[in-house]
């Protein structure tokens, strides 16, 4: 036993033989819509015209969907004023083009004993940037490197 659901009909419960031959003499298909249903749900309609159309929303809602695109910018805990400020301002361009940014500082042999300057140059930088973005995660150190992601703001 199956409903059977159309175009034009009240849906209703039939043997699956009476619904298969009532699609048949309506020169359709008889889809499955539901199977966890009870009864499952069928259609009468088109195949491939039903496959089409759903292929269609399916580019459609791809489409719509953004793209989330992270961009790296790699600082050390000694990193000069002028370097920042440059790498600030490539921050700054990448949260405008709505990409997120993945702020790391790297620490090289011994330095890993700067990790409080390397935590202060994150937030540093994400202090100079809240105007264009938030911080996603903030500051935590990962092996020999320190990372943070900032989102653009909406």
């Amino acid at each position: 036993m199956v409903r059977v659901v159309g175009d034009g009909m009240e849906p209703t419960i039939m043997n699956t033989k009476e619904a298969l031959a009532k699609a048949y003499d309506e020169g359709l298909d008889l889809v499955m819509i539901s199977p966890n249903a009870n009864p499952p749900v069928c259609k009468i309609i088109e195949y491939q015209k039903y496959l089409y159309e759903q292929k269609k929303k399916d580019k459609e809602r791809k489409a719509n969907s953004t793209k989330i695109v992270i961009k790296e910018i790699r600082l050390s805990p000694q990193t000069d004023d002028h370097d920042f400020e440059f790498k600030l301002n490539h921050a700054k361009r990448f949260l405008k083009e709505g990409n997120k940014v993945k702020v790391d500082v790297f620490f090289r042999g011994r330095s890993i004993v700067y990790k409080e300057q390397g935590e202060a140059q994150l937030l540093k930088f994400a202090e100079a940037l809240l105007e264009y973005g938030k911080p996603e995660v903030m500051p935590r150190l990962e092996g020999k490197r320190m990372l943070m992601i900032i989102a653009p703001k909406k």
